[in-house]
């Protein structure tokens, strides 16, 4: 199996120290066979976030004059890369040893030839394995969900994050989350990449679905993983990220 390539683009906003503590962590991957290099988006950050920035693999910044939104950033970022792989990834994540070269090497092997994104395990800080995976909404899910009955009588309205599954094996699943989002180049570019009307959140969810309604395929990975602080990119947002326009989501069926 040849060696594989992976163009690691990461969307940093006001993201303080957890930036560096990410780009740092890749020193842990250095042993995975992956040749990686890394872009670094920054949606006009206030906080120095982005300054003196060392990592053990190629770098490259690009500065926003403005907050473009997440989907557009990564777009930018993945915009002319010829790496076998793209991987989105949170700046409040932190890579292990394998975190790269497990999903490279599942998408690699012949029997997976379908599978087009790839998500790990991922981690929180009490070392517990984070729910990370999520279904496809529907009318009456989306219904459940806006008036809380998904909390109330899961059985009947499943709730949008798979939270009945322990995340302790390798499935297919409906969507990976965008936290650590790993995906075929060539399939990034048959979709046209994330969609930009979705400034933050749920632009991961709708790669995902036409991604499947392509013929591609979303697998969490059980035998890699990586740590997520988990809103630690998001936590600080305010009215400016929200859409900027409606972007619609097709009803699919749930897992």
């Amino acid at each position: 199996m040849e060696r594989a390539s992976a163009h690691v683009v990461i969307v940093n906003w006001n993201s303080g120290a957890q930036l560096r503590e990410c780009l740092q962590s890749f020193a842990a991957t250095l042993d995975d066979a992956v040749a990686t290099r890394i872009t670094v988006v920054d949606n006009a950050s206030t906080d120095g976030s982005c300054e003196g920035l060392e990592t053990p693999v190629p770098l490259a910044l690009v500065r926003n004059a403005e907050n473009r939104g997440f989907a557009a950033a990564c777009n930018q970022g993945a915009a002319g890369s010829d790496a076998e792989f793209l991987l989105f990834l949170n700046p409040d994540t932190r890579l292990m040893p394998g975190s790269l070269s497990a999903p490279a090497s599942y998408l690699q092997a012949a029997d997976n030839a379908a599978v087009g994104i790839v998500g790990i395990r991922l981690l929180d800080a009490a070392g517990q394995v984070a729910r990370n995976t999520a279904r496809a909404p529907t009318a009456w899910s989306m219904i459940g969900n806006s008036l809380g009955l998904d909390r109330l009588l899961p059985a009947v309205f499943p709730p949008h994050f798979v939270t009945d599954w322990r995340h302790d094996e390798t499935r297919a699943v409906d969507q990976v989350m965008g936290a650590f989002f790993f995906v075929r180049r060539t399939v990034f570019a048959a979709l046209g990449g994330f969609d930009e009307r979705f400034f933050v959140y749920y632009e991961d969810l709708d790669f995902a679905l036409r991604g499947r309604a392509r013929g591609w395929s979303s697998v969490y990975l059980a035998t890699a993983q990586a740590f997520h602080k988990g809103q630690g990119t998001t936590q600080g947002a305010s009215e400016r990220t929200r859409p900027r326009r409606t972007a619609k989501l097709k009803s699919h069926n749930p897992m």
